[in-house]
């Protein structure tokens, strides 16, 4: 099993920056595949990126291509989610997953879950 914690979250003016972290406890992320998800108050759970454990492979929501960046750094089981160019309707709790094997963009598809950091974005 894998247990994600998410990091970085906080209170940004749109137009900046947050780097979210999300970390192993127990397993490496060795042989899993990694996503993020976000959910504003009253909106349904919302597919943000994710990436293969060998970072070869990237996917990410049209409403963030361009400004956010996946990656992963294996040696420190640690994957990451640059977001650059805040808006407000960025604004949402953001949760880290992990799943076995190949990349999914369904929630249901990922049985790990961390606790979700809060990202505010403020106009």
């Amino acid at each position: 099993q894998v247990q994600p914690v998410e990091s970085g979250g906080g209170l940004v003016q749109a137009g900046g920056s947050l780097r979210l972290s999300c970390s192993a406890s127990g397993r490496t992320f060795s042989g899993y595949s990694m996503g993020w998800f976000r959910q504003a108050p009253g909106k349904e759970r919302e597919f943000v990126a994710a990436i293969h454990w060998s970072g070869g492979y990237t996917d990410y929501a049209d409403s963030v291509k361009g400004r956010f960046t996946i990656s992963i750094d294996i040696a420190k089981n640690t994957v990451y989610l640059q977001m650059n160019s805040l808006k407000p309707e960025d604004t949402a709790v953001y949760s880290c997953a992990a799943r076995r094997g190949g990349l999914e963009v369904g929630y249901a598809d990922y049985p790990y879950w961390g606790r979700g950091t809060q990202v505010t974005v403020s106009s």
